[in-house]
Formats: C-alpha cells, sequence, structure tokens
C-alpha cells in the first residue's frame, strides 16, 4: 500500500508511522520553504533535527515541494495519482 503523508506535528504522522511501521510506503510531504514544524523543536535534538520529528517519520521516505508553484502541484498530483491513500 502506498500513503502519501501530508501532515505534520504529531496526530497525521503518528497514523503514518503506524502504517509505515507495518510495511505501508508512507511518503511524507513536506512544505518548502522550511519542512515540517516539528523539525525545529529545540530538545532533544540529533544532528540538529528533533527526535520527535525522527521517531514519528522512521520507516518514511520523503520530498519537499513547494505547493504554492504550478511544479511543486503538478508532483504532487502526479504522486496522488499512483497513492492508495
Amino acid at each position: 500500500m502506498r500513503v502519501l503523508e501530508l501532515a505534520q506535528i504529531m496526530a497525521g504522522p503518528t497514523a503514518g508511522m503506524m502504517l509505515a511501521d507495518m510495511g505501508a510506503d508512507v511518503i511524507k510531504v513536506e512544505k518548502l520553504p522550511g519542512g515540517d514544524d516539528s523539525r525545529g523543536y529545540s530538545e532533544p535534538q540529533v544532528n540538529g533535527v528533533s527526535a520527535p520529528f525522527m521517531i514519528l517519520n522512521r520507516n518514511k521516505r520523503g520530498i519537499a515541494l513547494n505547493l504554492k508553484h504550478a511544479d511543486g502541484r503538478a508532483v504532487l498530483l502526479k504522486m496522488v495519482r499512483n497513492a492508495d491513500v
């Protein structure tokens, strides 16, 4: 199963984490600029990335897109066509 995750912070990424842990191909779509807001949580951090972000996004692939730009939206729409969820 391929899942596109366009959520950030806690609830959505937790659901995606659980699906990824069960074997789903979860692709996290992050915003540009900056990515998921939880990347910047101050403590604890590992190599400059917050531990909560790393935990919630384990076993996922990721892409960052600028959805305010037509090219970014085109990439997302192509990904949606190939996703199950």
